[in-house]
């Protein structure tokens, strides 16, 4: 029997996923401008900046949370699929 999911269909968890890394982008991108003055000697940059650093853990956060909801959506696909069936007897 063939599986009847196509391999660009979207997933439980696959938009939180992508958000989560593109936020997770944003805040390293943050994270390097914030840090960049500190090894160029020159002003560094207001403290809200570094509260934009906090981007990459909340990022990574929402793409862990994503990851969750599509390993339970499989399992929830395996348990309506029913118990496997045995094995023939040799």
């Amino acid at each position: 029997m063939r599986d009847k999911t196509q391999t660009n269909s979207a997933e439980p968890g696959d938009r939180l996923i992508r958000a989560g890394s593109i936020v997770f982008f944003l805040g390293a991108v943050a994270t390097l401008v914030t840090v960049a003055p500190l090894f160029l000697g020159t002003t560094p940059f207001p403290t809200y900046m570094f509260g934009l650093s906090m981007l990459m853990g909340v990022g990574f956060l929402v793409a862990g949370a994503g990851v969750f909801q599509s390993i339970a959506a499989g399992r929830r696909r395996a348990r309506e699929a029913g118990p496997r069936q045995a094995a023939a007897p040799r």
